[in-house]
């Protein structure tokens, strides 16, 4: 199987390599078919290593493939830990990333980077599988970097954009901010278990449990919970969670493809993962838990909020992305690492799909997207409005959808939790269900229903987009419609991740939700009773009455009685005023500051000039000895001979 892994592996890099140093002799087919291929094989022979693992009874693979560099003290290898967590990933995003290909060879038609795009998005698979892979730190790292250095290069694809380079420099800035955390616990692990190895750390782990460090006199604090900490502020630069949330809705300036492939399925999941990964650390800690608790039900319920002002496509999606990724966030908070993962898989597919359907939207209307430009598309377009539809209905947990089942659990599981913290994050994410049943069926009405607002030339031309363009969005269509209801069991509760998570008894949420769980049928029924549910449906009546029963007075009537919360929405909570006036501006006086007075008065006044000047001045005395009178020369030497003859009589 070894042979297998390496393939899934490089086979996306492979064809990354010949698009990315051949492009031009291969040409554009030949770009996007060594690449789609290349991600096909990974998609294929991850499907066979699933069905291996999960039905074919083969054990966790765990083992290095090469030695990367060696110390008398420290190995650092390149290797693979194939469990059924990793297999999951394996296949989510290979899936995903497949059905994007495919896709962009529709969407970028004509593009002048067209063979440098699919590069790109080949090498973004191959850096991703290499992170979900891994077996220890050192990849885990490399893999966290390459997917971010890729996603910096395609945000920024279109780098004429001036928006585009902001956005790409903005997300390689605040991702660096989470970085460093993430190095600091990375070093603490090396630090104190003496490896990086997944396995190894977790065998010594226990030893470490009662370890206390003090990084100012008086105040100590549990390793377990300072490397959770650590470790999680780098998920929260990866997976965008609040106050390192601000590059994301920037990085819609991307190409379509792109926001489905690294905000739906693969980057932002990383830190998702991560941290599943290093359960065993987080159940030591419940003030680490809390913590992650908490930035998650913030994340989920403000960001939430900021979608129903936004009036770009993509950016009202990936508002709700941020407000998702709070969900998976307060779950693993909750320790229910299971019901983070389950949702960060149903969540790709119904994101990618509604990322996908909203580029669709795109093509037709001639690169539009503002959704008050839009309207009335449902009869040009039939088939993005299914699938669109079928991707709303799971965004927003409608019974029966992929959402419902994975949202409901999370909702489920942060009600059964003990945690300080735990009350805050249920409400929140209970009233972020009625939040984005709003903002999601607010976009979808304006889209698809009431009056063309479009100019007169684009609704001319409006038909729908081409078969490459709209298969992928109903493959993705599937799995966000059935997935949940077929999955939801051996997931969550018939022990499907085994070993590779860990929950403490005392933590186990997802126990307590087994003894009430009596099939996903009955789940299902049971949903139409559900607060949850009628919360959504709230959700969707209220902006059905504003945008389809009364849209020209409804919603400028609540514009005008809600005037200071829809400022302080618009203004995203003033977080990007805030880094741009502090950080931008505080680093910018810091620099004049030190150039005032470490370049032009330290560096250039007192060493290069000041230097000048003393060797002038000094010469200048120097030269008043040098009379050319013999006299004055034989004088001198006089002096200098009593003083030697002073010496040898006296001193000596």
């Amino acid at each position: 199987m070894e042979k297998i892994y390496l393939a899934i592996v490089l086979a996306p890099l492979f064809g990354a390599l010949i698009a990315g140093l051949f492009g031009k002799k291969i040409g554009n087919a030949g770009a996007h078919w060594v690449t789609i291929i290349g991600v096909a094989i990974a998609f294929g022979l991850s499907v066979y290593t699933f069905y291996m693992h999960v039905w074919g009874g083969l054990p966790t693979f765990n083992a290095a493939v090469y030695t990367w560099a060696a110390t008398d003290s420290f190995q650092f290898d390149i290797g693979f830990m194939i469990d059924h967590l990793t297999v999951l990933m394996m296949v989510v995003v290979t899936g995903v990333s497949l059905m994007v290909h495919i896709y962009t060879v529709g969407y970028m038609q004509g593009d002048p980077g067209y063979t440098r795009f699919f590069s790109y998005i080949s090498l973004f698979t191959f850096s991703m599988l290499m992170l979900v892979m891994a077996n220890n730190l050192l990849q885990l790292f490399f893999g966290w970097e390459a997917v971010g250095l890729v996603s910096y290069l395609l945000i920024g694809f279109w780098y004429k954009k001036e928006t585009a380079i902001l956005a790409n420099l903005k997300a390689f800035i605040v991702n660096r901010v989470g970085d460093f955390g993430f190095l600091l616990g990375i070093a603490a692990i090396l630090m104190y278990a003496n490896t990086l190895d997944y396995a190894t750390f977790f065998e010594r782990l226990p030893a470490l449990a009662s370890v206390k460090v003090e990084y100012w006199p008086g105040v100590e604090w549990s390793l377990p919970t300072v490397i959770a900490i650590l470790l999680f502020i780098g998920a929260m630069g990866k997976s965008a969670q609040v106050p390192l949330h601000v590059w994301l809705p920037d990085s819609m300036e991307g190409p379509t493809p792109i926001s489905a492939l690294i905000h739906a399925a693969t980057m932002v999941t990383a830190g998702i993962f991560m941290v599943a990964r290093f359960s065993p650390v987080f159940e030591l800690s419940d003030a680490a838990l809390s913590f992650v608790m908490v930035i998650g039900a913030i994340t989920a319920i403000f960001m939430g909020l900021l979608g129903i002002v936004q009036n770009d496509i993509k950016r009202v999606i990936a508002y709700s992305t941020l407000s998702q990724l709070g969900y998976m966030t307060v779950a693993l908070g909750a320790s229910a690492y299971s019901a983070a993962i389950f949702h960060l898989m149903t969540h790709a597919f119904f994101k990618a799909l509604l990322f996908l359907a909203a580029g669709s939207v795109i093509i037709a209307m001639h690169h539009e997207q503002d959704i008050r430009k839009m309207g009335g598309l449902w009869k040009f377009m039939p088939i993005t409005f299914v699938t669109f539809l079928i991707g709303s209905l799971a965004l927003i947990g409608f019974p029966g959808t992929s959402g419902f089942f994975s949202k409901d659990s999370i909702i489920l599981a942060v009600e059964a939790s003990k945690l300080p913290g735990a009350t805050f994050a249920y409400w929140a994410v209970l009233l972020g269900v009625f939040v984005t049943a709003f903002y999601t069926f607010r976009m979808f009405f304006l889209v698809f229903f009431g009056e063309g607002r479009m100019d007169a030339h684009t609704k001319s031309h409006l038909h729908e987009s081409p078969k490459v363009v709209t298969w992928p969005l109903i493959l993705l269509a599937i799995p966000a419609l059935f997935i949940g209801y077929f999955t939801i069991d051996p997931l969550l509760y018939s022990g499907f991740f085994g070993d590779a998570i860990v929950v403490l008894p005392i933590h186990d949420v997802m126990a307590t939700l087994h003894e009430h769980f009596h099939g996903a049928w009955a789940m299902l029924l049971h949903g139409f009773v559900s607060p949850v549910v009628w919360l959504s449906f709230a959700g969707v009546g209220l902006a059905a009455l504003m945008y389809l029963g009364f849209p020209q007075t409804l919603p400028r009537f609540f514009a005008h009685i809600l005037a200071w919360p829809k400022r302080v929405l618009d203004g995203a909570y003033g977080f990007d005023d805030f880094n741009a006036a502090v950080f931008g501006g505080g680093s910018r006086l810091l620099g004049r500051g030190l150039w005032r007075i470490g370049d032009v008065r330290l560096i250039d006044g007192l060493m290069v000039n000041g230097t000048a000047f003393l060797i002038g001045a000094t010469a200048l005395q120097w030269r008043k000895i040098q009379t050319g009178y013999l006299y004055h020369y034989a004088f001198v030497m006089i002096l200098g001979l009593i003083g030697f003859m002073t010496w040898i009589v006296f001193l000596r």
